[in-house]
């Protein structure tokens, strides 16, 4: 398909692993915990556990897809090959809308808790300008190479992962036992361990209907999905028939753990109502609610961690969306100068800086809830997309029943309908657009 260089195998096992939670840990358990708790309450918690079910089994399909087929590129290759081309230049056009919103998403929730922490005035242009900033640095950053991009990661879920941590830790230190059904005893290790079951109860009978569930677990979904980075530097990845389906499945359970418990402590310290309107209020929840805390200091930590997971993020991204774009470039599916990489830092430096562009100019939209919304649509086309390829594996490739693929396909397209109608059609849109842009582009070829 070219004739440019193959990029090159620098990431093992742990690199991986690292990969994948810095595209999880951020926007997703900083932000969207926020924004779902504010469609489906006290139901957040249980929205949490149902995506964490529906992404574990897209992950198995993605980690067979992966190391049958360890190439740049994701379900944009895997639709190629195994299903059709009309499918993989679908799953390649969605993922780059999905995952340039949650981008978009990153930045704006990034400078949304630089300026509520430091005490600017969180005003509309000033979040947009200090995003647009952010995502230049980063597009320089990842344009110079992956070897510096990986070390950076490292350092930004390191900080995460403590961060997180703390919150848990003093959160759990300062729940007011009454904000639940039945009284619990603070000092009781038992009681706080049944906390999780309480709230998941709580919210199962305040639950209005089962549609704000189903929406909530599509925006949740969306939180768990940067796994996918994993998959999609296939080619960057030693020994990917084994590393990455080990990372996969690794990232799922610890970014799984930490989800659950981030928000049963958010919903039990300050209540889902309450958690929901700091969202709004600001894009720092998580740093609203820490500041309820017996020892209030820890907002400070939770901000400075959550504006560098969402570096993280948004780092991971440019990663991950640069090597789709090169992936479709090398199929002549998107302009061929596309697929040029640097020979010196094997980076594919056009791509990386058409992907910070189309960042930026999701960046523009300054709606955090419109962005992510958008995103979870898209996504669970692709990996809609993702558990059809999977389906089409030859036998000898399948590491996996075929029933989990089923499930997560059937799962994908059923939360999609539940996503905000006007995202629907956004999407569908987008979709028309892009078979426009590939007629011309096969056309010119």
């Amino acid at each position: 398909m070219t004739s440019q260089p193959a990029l090159s195998r620098v990431v093992g096992l742990w690199g991986a692993v690292w990969m994948g939670l810095g595209s999880i840990l951020g926007t997703g358990v900083f932000v969207s915990l926020g924004i779902a708790a504010g469609v489906v309450g006290t139901g957040v918690i249980l929205a949490v556990v149902l995506a964490a079910l529906v992404a574990i089994a897209n992950g198995l399909s993605s980690a067979q897809l992966a190391a049958a087929h360890p190439v740049s590129g994701g379900t944009y290759e895997y639709g190629h090959t195994f299903i059709h081309p009309f499918a993989g230049f679908s799953a390649g056009w969605m993922f780059l809308a999905a995952k340039s919103a949650s981008a978009a998403t990153a930045a704006l929730g990034c400078a949304g808790y630089f300026l509520h922490t430091f005490g600017f005035a969180d005003h509309m242009p000033y979040r947009v300008g200090l995003a647009l900033a952010l995502v230049l640095a980063l597009t320089a950053l990842v344009a110079g190479g992956l070897k510096r991009s990986n070390t950076a990661n490292i350092v930004i879920v390191s900080l995460t992962i403590i961060t997180l941590t703390l919150f848990v830790v003093f959160g759990w230190m300062s729940i007011d036992p009454p904000i639940l059904a039945e009284r619990l005893d603070p000092h009781s290790l038992n009681d706080r361990l049944s906390l999780a079951t309480a709230l998941i109860n709580k919210g199962w009978s305040e639950l209005e209907s089962a549609s704000a569930l189903f929406h909530g677990t599509a925006l949740m979904f969306v939180a768990y999905t940067g796994y996918g980075r994993i998959a999609t530097l296939g080619e960057e990845v030693r020994s990917p028939a084994q590393t990455i389906p080990k990372a996969i499945i690794a990232t799922l359970l610890i970014s799984m753990t930490l989800y659950i418990t981030v928000s049963v402590t958010a919903v039990a310290v300050v209540g889902a109502e309450a958690f929901a309107a700091s969202t709004q209020s600001a894009a720092a929840p998580l740093e609203v609610v820490a500041r309820t805390f017996s020892v209030p200091q820890v907002a400070w930590v939770v901000a400075l961690g959550a504006i560098t997971a969402m570096v993280g993020v948004l780092l991971n991204l440019l990663l991950g969306l640069s090597r789709v774009l090169l992936a479709m470039a090398r199929r002549k599916e998107m302009p061929e100068s596309l697929e040029q990489i640097n020979e010196k830092n094997s980076s594919p430096e056009r791509a990386v800086w058409v992907i910070g562009a189309l960042i930026s100019g999701l960046v523009l939209l300054g709606d955090i809830k419109t962005t992510w919304s958008f995103s979870a649509f898209t996504v669970l086309i692709y990996y809609g997309l993702t558990n059809l390829a999977a389906l089409r594996l030859p036998s000898q490739a399948r590491r996996y029943p075929r029933l989990i693929s089923w499930m997560g396909l059937l799962t994908c397209l059923g939360l999609a309908i539940f996503v905000d109608p006007r995202m629907i059609v956004a999407g569908t849109v987008l979709l028309i657009v892009g078979f426009g842009v590939r007629i011309v582009m096969l056309r010119q070829r």
